[in-house]
């Protein structure tokens, strides 16, 4: 996807704080952070949105909540963290290739939104 600002971040022509990375899965700082740890896990694979999940990419996205975890550990988020995907402009979502929100550092409330 040419246009797709994360697909540019994968691909180095977009600079980001890199968090973890490996051949299916990028993990970086969100540069509007909402909390004061929030990072955004993203596949390599350009998925538009959550509802475009299927057998075929599902383990992806497996993948991206065990990277989330072990992130978790490493980080020692001990009092929790929280995990957010918008899908959809009325959801909230603004960029259009699937992303996990990884928020913690602050109490959340809840119902969320």
């Amino acid at each position: 996807m040419d246009n797709c600002i994360f697909c540019k971040i994968i691909k180095g022509e977009i600079p980001s704080k890199n968090v973890y990375e490996d051949e299916l899965v990028y993990v970086f700082e969100d540069i509007e952070p909402t909390a004061p740890i929030h990072y955004l896990a993203i596949p390599k694979e350009h998925i538009s949105k959550l509802d475009e999940i299927n057998s075929d990419n599902s383990a992806v996205i497996a993948h991206i909540y065990e990277v989330i975890a072990k992130i978790a550990k490493e980080k020692e988020l001990k009092d929790g963290f929280r995990v957010v995907t918008n899908c959809g402009e009325q959801a909230g979502q603004t960029v259009f290739h699937i992303h996990f929100h990884m928020l913690a550092g602050r109490s959340f409330g809840w119902p969320a939104g």
